[in-house]
Order: C-alpha cells, then sequence, then structure tokens
C-alpha cells in the first residue's frame, strides 16, 4: 500500500523547512538525528502510532527492534508461533530478509534505516516502537541495546551480523538526541482486550493464565522505564485513550514537546500493512490494517467508524485478571498524572495558579480508618465510593486553626466531633490519641506550624455493600485531614477582617431540631450550600438564614453577633443553629471585658437597625459586617466593640489554656 503523502513534495519541503527553522538547533548541530523510543504495553494502539510518525516525510519507523533479544533469553519459557525465524532468521524470498533484519543490533538497525530512507526523502526523526517488557534489553544511560550473551552458533549474533544485512551499513553515524514516550493505555482495556491475542501468545491454547502477568500487561515495566528515565533523560507521557478523543491536539501537544513541526499526514494512513511493520505484523495487526487513521471523514457523531480508531467496544474483565489489575492501576494512575494534553495536566497548571497559596499545590493529607491511615499528595488522596461520606454525607467534621505553633481551642474541637460520631451512632469509632497523631503527623509533615487550616472529617465509614443503611459500616470509621496554607484575613477563601463584609438574607430557612439537628456537627450541608449560591449570586459573602419562625438563626457558614444603640452584644440563641466554638469564645471574651452579652432571639429589623454586626468561625476569626440587605451597618465601618474583640481573639494562642502546643518537627 501507498503510504499517504510519504513522497508528497511540497510537504516535505515544508517539514524540511521547519527543521532548518529550528532555533534551538544551531549550525553545527544541523543534521542532528532525533531518535524516538516510544515504550508501551501490548494493545496501547502502539501500532497506530508508529503509523502516525510513518507517515511524516522526514521519519523512519522501526518495529520493535529489541524484540529479537528479549525474546532470545526467554525463549525457553515463551512460544510464539513465528519463535524460530526471530531467533534465527530466514532465507525466505522477501519475508526472509525481513526477518534476518531483526538480527542486527538496535544502533545499526537506526543508522541502516537513515541511509534507506535518504533518498527519498531528508531523515530527521527515527522513531523506535518498543514494548515495555523490552526495556529490559536496553541500556538507558547510553541509549542503546544492551550486550547480552553469545547465542548459540546456530544463532547469528547481533554484534557480528552476515554481510547480507550489513552491506548497507553507513560509513559514519549522524550525531543524536535522544527521547523517550511512554503510551498508556487504561490497564482494564489492555486486560480486556488480552483473550483476543491469546492464540498468539500461547500458541493455539485456550487459555490466558500461561502468559499473562505484570510483565506482558506493561503497566508495571513502564514505571520501571519512568524511574530509569527520572534523573537523566528526557521523558514524555502520552494518553492513548485521549489520543483517541483529540488527536490532532494530542499530537501538535507531542510535537511541541518534541521541538519538531506538526503534520497533519499524522492523523490518517492508508489502509493495509505498512513497509515498517515487524515480520510478525500478520499475527498481530489485523485489526490496525482496517484502519484509516485516529479520525476519518466519515467517522459519525458518536465515534463509531469501521476504519477509524475511535470505534468503541464494550467487553466483560475476567475475575481471574483482578489482582493483575489491582497491581497495574497505582503506577497506571502514577503516570497518567504526568501525560501531556490531558485534562489532568490542565487542572495542575490551572490549580496552581488559581491557588491562594502555591504550597497548597502539593499538600499531604491523612486518609485511614482506627486500623491505620496514611499520608496521601492532594491529586493521589480519595475515599471509596463504597464510602459513607459518599453514600449519603454520613460524616461529621470540625475545622481547626494553626497559629504560632499552637492549635486554636483545639480540646473543643475534637471533644465535639466525638460528640456528634456519638450522637449519629458511629462504631468502632477512631481514638482521641489517634485523631490527634494524625493530625501532628499530617501537620509535621507539610511544615505547617501557622497560618494554617485544618478541615477534619469523621465518616461512618466503608459499607459493605451501597446502602445508606448503617447495619453495613463493618469496618470503623474513616478519618480525613485536610490542611491547606490559609491566611486568616484578606484572602480569596477567606474575609476581609478589615474592611468587613456584605451580607444578604436567604430565602432558605436554617433547620431546625424537628428535622436536621444543627447541633451536630454533620456533612448533610445542602441547607447551607444553597444560600451560599444566592450570596454568591448577588455579591454577597455569605447569606443571613432565619429560622422557621421568622427569626435569625446564622449565616449559611457562621454564627452572627450583633451591637445594639446601648452597647449591648447580642447573638440568636442555639436552638437553630450550631452552637459554635468561636462563638462561645467571643461570649467568653466579652464578658472577660464587661462587654454586656445577651442571647435572645433577635428579628432581621434588629440586625439591620444595629450599630454593628460581625460573625465569628474557626475559618475567619471575627469578621465585621458593613452592609445587611443594602442597609448600611452603624457608620459602615468597623465598630469599636468588632475592634476590641478582635484584638482579644487575635492573642489567645498565646495565654494558657486556650490552645494546644505542637510538637517539635524536624526533617
Amino acid at each position: 500500500m501507498d503510504r499517504i503523502q510519504k513522497n508528497d513534495a511540497s510537504n516535505a519541503a515544508t517539514v524540511q523547512q521547519s527543521f532548518r527553522d529550528r532555533s534551538d538547533v544551531d549550525t553545527k548541530n544541523d543534521h542532528e538525528l532525533l531518535v524516538v523510543h516510544c515504550w508501551s504495553s501490548p494493545r496501547s494502539r502502539s501500532t497506530a502510532f508508529m503509523y502516525s510518525f510513518d507517515a511524516r516525510p522526514d521519519t523512519v519507523c522501526l518495529d520493535e527492534p529489541l524484540y529479537h533479544p528479549w525474546l532470545y533469553e526467554r525463549q525457553e519459557t515463551i512460544t510464539r508461533p513465528y519463535l524460530d525465524q526471530l531467533l534465527y532468521g530466514s532465507d525466505d524470498g522477501k519475508d526472509g530478509r525481513r526477518w534476518q533484519q531483526e538480527l542486527i543490533p538496535l544502533s545499526q538497525r537506526i543508522d541502516q534505516a537513515i541511509v534507506k530512507e535518504s533518498g527519498k526523502n531528508m531523515i530527521n526523526i527515527v522513531f523506535c516502537k518498543h514494548m515495555a517488557k523490552h526495556y529490559t534489553c536496553f541500556n538507558f544511560q547510553n541509549n542503546d541495546e544492551k550486550s547480552y550473551r553469545v547465542a548459540p552458533k546456530s544463532v547469528p549474533s547481533r554484534n557480528s551480523t552476515s554481510s547480507s544485512t550489513t552491506a548497507s551499513s553507513p560509513t559514519r553515524s549522524r550525531p543524536k538526541k535522544h527521547i523517550h514516550i511512554l503510551l498508556l493505555r487504561d490497564p482494564v482495556a489492555n486486560l480486556t482486550s488480552w483473550k483476543d491475542t491469546t492464540f498468539v501468545h500461547d500458541d493455539g491454547a485456550t487459555t490466558t493464565k500461561t502468559s499473562l502477568n505484570p510483565e506482558e500487561v506493561g503497566t508495571i515495566p513502564l514505571m520501571s522505564i519512568y524511574s530509569e528515565l527520572y534523573a537523566n533523560n528526557p521523558v514524555i507521557i502520552v494518553d492513548s485513550d485521549q489520543l483517541v478523543l483529540s488527536p490532532k491536539y494530542m499530537f501538535q501537544c507531542l510535537c511541541s514537546k518534541l521541538q519538531v513541526p506538526f503534520t497533519e499526514t499524522m492523523l490518517q494512513w492508508s489502509a493495509g500493512p505498512k513497509d515498517c511493520d515487524g515480520p510478525w505484523e500478520k499475527w498481530w495487526y489485523g485489526n490496525v490494517h482496517l484502519t484509516t487513521g485516529w479520525i476519518t471523514s466519515s467517522s459519525t457523531s458518536s465515534g463509531r467508524n469501521s476504519s477509524s480508531m475511535r470505534q468503541k467496544q464494550y467487553k466483560t474483565l475476567d475475575t481471574s485478571m483482578v489482582d493483575l489489575l489491582r497491581l497495574s492501576l497505582p503506577p497506571y494512575q502514577f503516570l497518567k498524572r504526568l501525560s501531556i494534553g490531558t485534562m489532568e495536566e490542565a487542572q495542575k497548571k490551572l490549580l496552581v495558579s488559581d491557588l491562594e497559596d502555591p504550597r497548597n499545590a502539593n499538600i499531604l493529607c491523612w486518609i485511614g480508618s482506627p486500623d491505620g491511615g496514611q499520608l496521601y499528595p492532594r491529586d493521589m488522596a480519595g475515599i471509596s465510593p463504597f464510602d459513607s461520606a459518599v453514600q449519603g454525607g454520613d460524616a461529621v467534621w470540625e475545622g481547626l486553626r494553626v497559629y504560632r505553633g499552637k492549635i486554636l481551642t483545639c480540646n473543643e474541637h475534637i471533644g465535639r466531633l466525638f460528640r456528634s460520631a456519638k450522637a449519629m451512632g458511629f462504631t468502632n469509632v477512631h481514638t482521641t490519641e489517634q485523631v490527634m497523631e494524625a493530625i501532628f503527623v499530617t501537620l509535621a509533615a507539610n511544615g505547617m506550624r501557622d497560618e494554617a487550616h485544618i478541615r477534619l472529617t469523621l465518616t461512618r465509614g466503608l459499607k459493605c455493600t451501597s446502602s445508606m443503611n448503617p447495619k453495613f459500616n463493618l469496618y470503623g470509621t474513616t478519618l480525613i485531614i485536610l490542611p491547606e496554607w490559609k491566611c486568616t484575613s484578606g484572602g480569596k477563601t477567606t474575609y476581609d477582617n478589615t474592611k468587613g463584609i456584605t451580607l444578604i438574607t436567604a430565602s432558605q430557612r436554617r433547620n431546625s431540631p424537628q428535622t436536621v439537628d444543627s447541633k451536630i456537627h454533620h456533612n448533610n450541608l445542602i441547607n447551607n450550600i444553597l444560600p451560599k449560591i444566592q450570596a454568591n449570586i448577588m455579591g454577597a459573602a455569605d447569606a443571613i438564614m432565619l429560622d422557621l419562625d421568622g427569626f435569625v438563626s446564622e449565616t449559611n457558614a457562621t454564627n452572627i453577633f450583633m451591637v445594639d444603640y446601648q452597647g449591648t452584644l447580642l447573638t440568636p440563641h442555639a436552638d437553630h443553629c450550631l452552637p459554635g466554638i468561636t462563638r462561645d469564645t467571643v461570649i467568653a471574651l466579652a464578658k472577660e471585658d464587661s462587654i454586656p452579652v445577651v442571647e435572645r432571639r433577635i428579628s432581621l429589623a434588629e440586625f439591620h437597625a444595629a450599630e454593628e454586626v460581625f460573625t465569628t468561625g474557626t475559618m475567619g476569626g471575627i469578621t465585621p459586617v458593613t452592609m445587611i440587605d443594602g442597609r448600611l451597618i452603624g457608620t459602615g465601618t468597623v465598630g469599636a466593640t468588632t475592634k476590641r474583640l478582635q484584638t482579644l481573639y487575635a492573642i489567645l494562642p498565646d495565654r494558657p489554656g486556650w490552645a494546644t502546643e505542637l510538637p517539635p518537627f524536624s526533617m
């Protein structure tokens, strides 16, 4: 079959001119050869990926040039229908010459391929398609095939090939730049498609058990390759699933990383065998030979077309493969997060730009049961879909603030966490000592001793089946510790405690104890989230929530206080709101400072007419309110009582009995 545009003169000229114009190549290295080593697991679309490079006029491709040494080392344990041809070569016409090429060492094959193709176009790229399991035959320090034991006399040595395979060897070797690509695919897709190739792996056997192992699946070898390349060699990771969804965009991203021009020919090819195919192609490449590209003009809106790589298939995973999936998923998930052109990459860039504190991009979170837990980077942290917090919001939580090496009112918060868990009927619960130890470990790992906030969550734990019923919780509670660097005022994620904030009144009423008792600090927060949406729409910081009788209860996120015209500090009864710890602290400070305090029912009109209003909460401390529903509060500035209480609150961590001191941290 003719390869699409392989000899198109105008396209070749454009690509060649682009190479000459590359700013990263100086004059003396104009003829530097880019050698791209693509490593992949089986069934990862690697052959189609090779065809994309083969369609470039400036590229020559080698199909699994390490297959011979890999199979030679395993010939006693692995069977293939073409085992003898690959190990010993063949004299059978054209196919014999192809098998004979497989006996040539990698570096020599690269040089020979350049000479062979140079009569057609100026070759600037050699693309080497490798199976991940072949990495054991590659020297990553030298970017060349490893030397290996001398073959028996009946097997031609790859270090001493016959004259028929060396006649075209070049007189000199061009300088080379080696770049490695890891081509990923979801291991579930790899495993479910394994039976399609059983007849090749097992030479007619009816079971996959004789050949299916972590090395063959390939994800673990890919992780080993990444480890080899991590320090010294450039490595690019491509998610082939994303490549199918957005081929042009992904190849543009890839070419940018390779610093080569993108060409449209990479998106399509002619059906049938290709010159670059290895001589084993008739056993393996039947399906890919039916394709004509990543996208075809006749592709339907559903993405299904017999000639496109987008065709979807729905397959069942054999339960005998689940353990292999458990082995393969962690390295796959790690590598996928590093892949180019994907949503994960875009989200990571967006995350860093949107974070108030860039240190939060790499925070470590604690997740665990009473039997033990561990720290996870934020992008790897997660809980099971069988966890009660996911199944029904069945969890309790607390917020903690770290100031100057101390956790403010820590004992009070931990006590309330366990009272809420008891009220919810949690069983097999973490101990106080376990929770505190996990907090200290988490803060130490993140180096957090000041200006930090912790979201502490305790769920009912894992269920054995999907259900809201607590009788299916058999494994104990789940503890989640989410620490963040978070300033106390003026940031995007906190309130402005200097100038004050604006509130509106929500249309939703606050829960009463007749429905959901707010004295249980639970994760079922829909009653709080809906008013917050209203506040966001109106450009306010938060929304005041009324009780069922129309009296002020609290805001969607904080308790609320006001100072009346007589200088009395008032706050609503805690009948319809959480009796907040910061609320109790402010009441204690006011009494200590001889400020009169009254808890009673307060109408919205009283707040509208107040001299001062402020909110209280662990996240923001004491936050002044300067406007409610368009009414200016007092003079529209922070009042004297509010300022006084802010001052008293700021020094609390340094007062005995108010905070828990953190242990020393060490590197």
